[in-house]
């Protein structure tokens, strides 16, 4: 079973890895977590350090917990949710655990759902965690 984690270091995407562990141990299944930069082109040297940092937190934790895993830092030029399906999509991911945010109804309009968008289009399982 191959698990897709959308990764941002965030305490909701840590939540999100917790679980992804544990169903990759209840079903003998391996991890995989992506990384989304909006940017198409990799300028932004800063961004890309903090999120390499993030995923080799995220190797790190599941590695210590007995859990295959890879990681994959995706400067594409699409919008998170668009990049984490087109991802899970190409690798065939079987589940794909994201975390949520707390935001009003109002946050939620304006400023669109990542999450939502991974719920709505993924062709597989999505699992929520917040």
């Amino acid at each position: 079973m191959n698990i897709l984690v959308g990764y941002d270091g965030s305490n909701a995407a840590k939540d999100a890895l917790a679980l992804s562990v544990k169903h990759a141990k209840a079903f003998t299944g391996s991890i995989i977590v992506v990384r989304s930069l909006m940017g198409g082109t990799e300028g932004d040297t800063e961004e890309i350090q903090v999120a390499e940092d993030d995923l080799a937190y995220a190797e790190k934790f599941c590695r210590e917990k007995g859990v295959p895993c890879e990681t994959h830092l995706l400067v594409r030029g699409l919008k998170p949710g668009e990049d984490i399906i087109k991802f899970a999509e190409d690798c065939g991911a079987d589940e794909i655990v994201v975390g949520v945010r707390r935001r009003s109804q109002v946050g939620k309009m304006l400023f669109g759902s990542n999450a939502r968008y991974v719920i709505m289009e993924a062709m597989c399982p999505v699992v929520t965690v917040k």
